[in-house]
């Protein structure tokens, strides 16, 4: 079915002598009117009588806007010539419907559609079926135009609308996935990064949470604190391997097993045992382990258990000296590794005044130095710690110190996530 669209029907209101105040279209236009400009469009006309395409190459319209036009005679013609440039597509609705779709009149459309999600798409008809050109925006063109109101004027029109509206779609479209991404980003933090339970206790809590560079979403990353009714304080921080949304979901199904088997009365090995049961269980592949370090500090917070998979070993600093880490020769291999792995609990004395600091490798991963030089390390950590308690930063502010000096020694945002959560007793209050 051909398209009879006369020469472009020209605004009365254009001077003679500018743009578009003849039938062929001014190639020294003013900026914006140029060949190659931000302002030209590509129009791909999809109707099967080649003698009865558009008769210009061109339209330009009063408003300086330069529409070129390609023309396919089927829809598999149509599939070659829809590159990136076109802008906009015209689609007959009276071309002949696939084989396989032959009961469907917008077959041509919906064909179309599927293959330009990202362009504007116009449905041309004829008046009579101004149902079918109807149902034809419903179901995805930008809007309709009948054949026997079409000129050039309404059609360079049509198109710019359409593209303005598939722009603007397109932007809301953006707009609804990036909160449904805040949203899921909440929900996964809120499940790996918990408020601690320590209602009775004497410790001070802290902690932060940095995600990796080119991340919305939060990686593998968990941690959690609570108070058992004996008195006692089970601290936890663990590490999924990888960065994605399937390593942030096992790392919450982690977290949230650690809690419910701490409460359950397990600690030691027999809770890192039950924690792989449930990893080995719920990974995806073989590959995926995780690292954890857990703490159980005594009701009377001189002294605590410490078990360590695989992961890195806890800092701390006791009042009047240097900090450092705790014993780790008894450490056991990450979670997932090995399927008979035992984890030994070594007890450790903390005294009546002291600074536990948990963290993921991500701390101490970072350059010491910029792009290329050795890695921080857990000495380089140490020492920066030290420097920055000498300077008599506790809590929060330590922690917030410690993580923007990572990323400033780094020479930049980091490639993996840091969490780092601190525990403090202050004699004075215990």
């Amino acid at each position: 079915m051909s398209v009879p669209v006369p020469r472009q029907r020209i605004d009365s209101a254009a001077p003679s002598g500018t743009p578009g105040a003849s039938g062929t279209p001014s190639t020294s236009g003013t900026p914006g009117t140029s060949a190659g400009t931000a302002t030209d469009l590509t129009l791909l006309v999809v109707e099967d009588d080649p003698a009865g395409a558009l008769a210009v190459p061109e339209l330009l319209d009063a408003a300086g806007t330069r529409v070129r036009i390609r023309t396919a005679r089927n829809l598999t013609e149509a599939e070659r010539l829809l590159t990136d440039d076109v802008h906009c597509v015209l689609v007959d609705l009276a071309l002949p419907a696939p084989r396989t779709a032959e009961d469907d009149p917008l077959a041509p459309l919906r064909h179309i559609l599927r293959l330009a999600p990202r362009h504007a798409v116009l449905a041309l008809a004829a008046s009579a079926d101004a149902e079918l050109a109807a149902e034809a925006v419903r179901v995805g063109a930008q809007d309709h135009l009948f054949r026997e109101e079409l000129d050039g004027r309404l059609l360079s029109r049509a198109i710019r609308y359409a593209v303005e509206r598939k722009r603007a779609d397109a932007v809301q479209v953006k707009l609804t996935e990036s909160r449904l991404r805040a949203q899921e980003n909440a929900r996964l933090e809120r499940g790996l990064l918990p408020t601690p339970l320590l209602e009775g206790s004497d410790l001070r809590f802290a902690a932060r949470y940095r995600p990796g560079r080119s991340r919305a979403l939060l990686g593998g990353d968990f941690y959690d604190t609570v108070r058992t009714p004996d008195g006692t304080v089970h601290a936890m921080i663990g590490d999924v391997c990888g960065h994605g949304p399937d390593e942030a979901a096992l790392g919450v199904e982690l977290r949230i097993a650690w809690r419910a088997l701490t409460f359950a009365g397990l600690c030691g090995d027999e809770l890192l045992s039950t924690l792989q049961q449930v990893l080995e269980h719920e990974r995806e592949s073989d590959e995926i382990f995780a690292t954890l370090c857990t703490v159980d500090i005594a009701p009377d917070g001189r002294r605590a258990g410490l078990c360590l998979a695989g992961h890195p070993s806890p800092l701390i600093a006791r009042h009047g000296r240097a900090a450092r880490l705790l014993p780790y020769e008894d450490s056991g291999p990450a979670l997932g590794l090995l399927p008979r792995a035992r984890w030994p609990r070594r007890q450790v004395e903390l005294g009546p005044t002291w600074s536990l600091l948990m963290y993921t490798d991500g701390l101490i991963e970072g350059r010491s130095a910029g792009p290329g030089s050795p890695r921080l390390g857990q000495e380089g950590m140490v020492d920066m710690i030290n420097r920055q308690l000498a300077q008599g930063l506790r809590g929060e502010e330590l922690l917030d110190a410690a993580v923007t000096e990572v990323r400033s020694l780094n020479g930049g945002e980091l490639t993996d996530d840091v969490a780092v959560l601190a525990l403090e007793r202050d004699r004075a209050r215990g």
